[in-house]
């Protein structure tokens, strides 16, 4: 598959504006393994290969394991997952498929369990975030470098 054309340099002030989000998810606090599983899962469940590749690589580099990268999907069966990043990926589940029809009362109730409203207000931002990023590399076909 060819890359439809190179986004980055077709609208430059866009693009910027999309690398100053990465600037907000850094100062947000949350730990910095919770948010690559975050980035992953919603890259998985929206089949960007792009940031699927990117996020799993930087993961690597800050010692996230394999056996737990290899498991991100399958992560409410996966020992090694915390109950907070259950309740973290339960939600990105949630928000990435919005189109799916789901009482999301058990999940919010979970998220609302590990994570303060600050929180909480800034998961919901790194999932908005990754998931505009995989609409942009989906669109147009960036592959993973």
């Amino acid at each position: 598959m060819k890359a439809r054309f190179d986004f980055y340099q077709a609208s430059p002030d866009t693009m910027k504006a999309m690398f100053a989000t990465q600037k907000v998810i850094q100062a947000t606090g949350l730990e910095h393994r919770l948010v690559e599983l975050v980035k992953i899962r919603a890259s998985q469940i929206n089949g960007c290969a792009f940031c699927m590749h990117m996020h799993a690589a930087d993961a690597r580099q800050h010692g996230i394991p394999d056996h737990v990268l290899d498991t991100v999907a399958g992560w409410p069966e996966a020992p090694w997952f915390s109950d907070r990043e259950k309740a973290a990926l339960a939600w990105t589940e949630r928000l990435t498929r919005l189109s799916e029809p789901a009482d999301d009362r058990h999940d919010y109730d979970r998220l609302a369990t590990h994570f303060n409203e600050k929180e909480r207000t800034d998961l919901t931002y790194v999932i908005g975030v990754i998931n505009m990023w995989n609409r942009f590399s989906v669109g147009f076909r960036r592959e993973p470098e």
